[in-house]
């Protein structure tokens, strides 16, 4: 499990002319609270990639392709599942077919920025689902 004040990032890393990749553990960096892009630029990119599809320079180092996140509302019949991405990303839910988590519980990373002040969290987390419902590439 994560320590509070540590988050996964994942790293590539060009050697030799191939590409490998591997996890390193670094220090979060706050965000503002109320930059949902911001929020997922420092936090998911890494893996999600820039622009939420899964292609993130760090997706290589994982055993599971990360979601390509810009089709959670077409995988939901058109409805984007703002709630159940908000359980995921804090970390009350698991998909327990996918096996273990590789996804860091954000919740516990962006706690540990804002312990004094849970609403900030909230905001972060909420702000970042927002965004998440924005990059949706699935059109009624």
């Amino acid at each position: 499990m994560l320590k509070q004040r540590t988050l996964a990032s994942l790293i590539a890393v060009l050697a030799l002319g191939t590409v490998q990749a591997h996890v390193t553990r670094v220090s979060a960096t706050a965000t503002s609270p109320n930059s949902g892009k911001g929020v997922f630029g420092e936090y998911c990119a890494a893996c999600h990639g820039t622009d939420g599809q899964g292609n993130g320079p760090a997706a290589t180092a994982l055993k599971k392709r990360p979601a390509d996140l810009t089709q959670l509302s077409l995988k939901n019949g058109g409805v984007f599942p703002e709630i159940r991405v908000t359980k995921f990303i804090k970390g009350y839910d698991e998909l327990a077919a996918h096996g273990t988590r590789d996804m860091p519980v954000w919740g516990y990373v962006l706690g540990s920025l804002s312990s004094q002040n849970p609403a900030v969290v909230d905001q972060r987390v909420a702000d970042l689902v927002r965004y998440l419902k924005s990059i949706q590439r699935y059109a009624p």
